[in-house]
């Protein structure tokens, strides 16, 4: 082997990394038959790896990188609190907002360890999810639920009365015990291994609509935030936009330090790693000077006066610099029958989203295409997160964050002990109070045009699983195009026509009202349904194209074993008891014979495409000749 293949082979290709790893790459015919190891590797897409995921990078490079993921999720962390407080009755009350936002950076930190390290083992960021938005705010939008006049009026709200703590914990109490129960459903169809049964019938045309009608249903709210000052709202949307869009590409030098080498520069992608936070901090700062020049309005009625800096109180200078997030810290939860079947939605769409995530993910981080006991304990284990984050009260499940997973192809970078640094920052942030007071402070403007971007994106991945499915058949057609109007009409009529679906019996008049007011739900069950009854070819339904995306080639159980078993030898060294093969979410060992067989195999396989490659060179040269004796 020549050695600017073995270069390739090793990730060194990739000037970041040059001259930090030449004293650790080591590699052999063994490695070449099981693919990526400890000394770097390509993912399967063919892209060179600096680290792959079960390497591990120098500390220092794990603490930046790391932080980058974290501020990264920044954007999903802060929009799910900041759009539940309005249904809690908190929008008037910042301090707890940054609470909120505190505490689900801390649950999130924790739900990472958990997946990184009994997960699916991917190097996957875990944090609060939208979908569980949609339904929340419906079940908090019953007349039961519906925040007291005087809590819309800042000059009334006293934070710190008996009596508005008593408004807003009961709802929160309310969706954390929903949470808690709903994620019951998720853990059961992790561990029992049901995740793989459900995906034989939902397909694509059953998550485009689900997905689309997360983000469409919200477009009220961002436009109401936004509509606080559009001059400010459109700015910090032109920010993101040009970052992510027009200046991805652009390469910004910064100092950087190599053992061995003089103080040079680097260069790195900052607008096309942190265009969310580039867009904000910049219109923030624009709304600071605006303010210390008078040129917002100080008049809190004026139009443009929430643009002001100022205009959400002191809630920084009264934060604390430490709080520790608990279970229970709202009070003890409960739970009524009503939000459950909606937010059994939210998990379901949850789910789906994360399974894709997860061979996104492995493609991009040089690890095989994860098995369906990974699967089953990544759903698992987000099952239990979203546990934990119901206990502790951040208003949200945590599911797998997409944009993490684009930050692995961007950095080089697939190393799950990043995430790990990401996930222990995350922790850091979450008990620091000033953090979330200074999140909870930003204008709500800029959150506004952030908004726009983000659920417009998220409509955009919706409707991007279509592309499996044949959309000249008038059959798909029908099936998105009628569920995805219905998902917006149905709950549009129930909302506004609610003493209409009243049957008497209060409980089941609250669990009609969240399913027909749930837009995701509406479409996603429509969809199913449809998609399942009408007759139509595999391939016309995108199931064909759908499973091929998601199929890996012929990986050795070496490296399958290496990256997805459990860790600190659990089910081989440790508690190895002969019953844990047949549960769903732990490994099947191969037998001795089968493990050389397969050893075999792929050294042959290596061994004919060197020959096949060598061949095809020399035949280049080499007239051909034809004997007929």
């Amino acid at each position: 082997m020549t050695p600017s293949s073995e270069k390739d082979i090793n990730g060194l290709g990739n000037p970041s990394f040059e001259g930090k790893r030449r004293s650790n790459c080591h590699f052999s015919p063994a490695h070449a038959a099981w693919g990526p190891e400890e000394g770097g590797g390509t993912s399967h897409s063919g892209t060179k790896l600096g680290y792959t995921v079960t390497d591990v990078p120098p500390w220092y490079l794990c603490i930046l990188l790391g932080i980058q993921h974290f501020l990264t999720a920044i954007g999903g962390l802060v929009a799910v609190p900041l759009m539940l407080s309005k249904g809690l009755c908190l929008q008037h009350d910042l301090l707890t907002q940054s609470h909120l936002i505190s505490t689900i950076i801390f649950v999130s930190g924790i739900c990472t360890l958990l997946q990184v390290l009994f997960g699916v083992r991917l190097p996957i960021i875990q944090g609060g999810t939208l979908t569980f938005l949609t339904p929340t705010l419906a079940m908090l939008s019953l007349p039961n639920w519906k925040c007291p006049a005087w809590t819309n009026n800042a000059t009334l709200v006293n934070a710190s009365s008996p009596e508005f703590i008593q408004v807003w914990q009961t709802r929160m109490r309310e969706v954390q015990g929903t949470i808690i129960v709903t994620s019951c459903f998720q853990i059961f169809v992790g561990f029992s291994g049901l995740i793989g049964f459900l995906m034989r019938f939902i397909g694509p045309l059953t998550i485009a609509p689900t997905i689309t009608l997360v983000g469409l249903p919200l477009f009220e709210s961002a436009g109401d935030m936004a509509g606080q000052h559009w001059g400010i709202a459109f700015l910090t949307t032109f920010f993101i936009v040009l970052f992510s869009q027009y200046l991805k590409h652009i390469a910004v030098p910064l100092p950087s330090y190599q053992r061995g080498k003089k103080s040079h520069s680097s260069p790195v992608y900052l607008f096309q790693i942190f265009p969310v936070l580039l867009g904000l901090s910049l219109s923030w700062l624009l709304c600071y000077v605006l303010t210390v020049t008078g040129v917002l309005p100080a008049a809190p009625s004026a139009y443009g006066h929430l643009a002001r800096t100022d205009s959400r109180g002191d809630v920084l200078s009264r934060a604390p610099w430490f709080r520790l997030p608990y279970p229970g810290q709202w009070g003890t939860p409960t739970v009524s029958l009503a939000g459950i079947f909606g937010i059994l939605a939210g998990v379901i769409s949850s789910m789906l989203e994360s399974v894709g995530d997860y061979y996104a993910c492995a493609r991009l981080c040089g690890a095989p295409p994860p098995p369906e006991h990974a699967i089953s304990r990544g759903i698992g284990v987000e099952g239990i997160g979203c546990l934990l984050a119901g206990a502790w009260g951040t208003g949200s499940g945590t599911t797998s964050y997409s944009e993490n997973v684009g930050v692995l192809g961007i950095t080089k970078v697939g190393s799950r002990v990043v995430i790990i640094a990401g996930a222990c920052a995350m922790l850091l942030s979450g008990i620091l109070g000033k953090v979330g007071a200074m999140l909870a402070s930003i204008p709500i403007p800029v959150i506004g045009g952030m908004f726009l971007v983000m659920f417009g994106v998220i409509v955009a991945v919706g409707i991007s699983s279509l592309q499996y499915t044949d959309m000249n058949s008038s059959r798909n057609i029908f099936i998105f195009g009628f569920s995805l109007f219905a998902g917006l009409t149905i709950p549009n009529w129930a909302s506004k026509n609610s003493a209409l679906l009243k049957t008497g019996i209060i409980q089941l008049d609250q669990v009609i009202l969240v399913l027909l007011t749930t837009g995701m739900f509406v479409g996603g069950f429509l969809a199913f349904i449809l998609d399942n009854t009408i007759p139509g070819t595999q391939e016309e339904r995108g199931l064909l194209a759908w499973k091929q995306s998601h199929k890996g080639g012929m990986e050795s159980s070496q490296l399958i074993s290496k990256v997805y078993d459990l860790p600190f030898g659990i089910g081989t060294r440790y508690c190895n008891v002969s019953w844990f093969r047949y549960l769903p979410s732990c490994p099947r060992k191969l037998s001795c014979d089968k493990r050389m067989d397969e050893l075999k195999a792929a050294r042959q396989k290596t061994s004919v495409e060197t020959s096949l490659e060598r061949n095809s060179e020399v035949g280049a040269d080499t007239p051909i000749s034809t004997n007929w004796g």
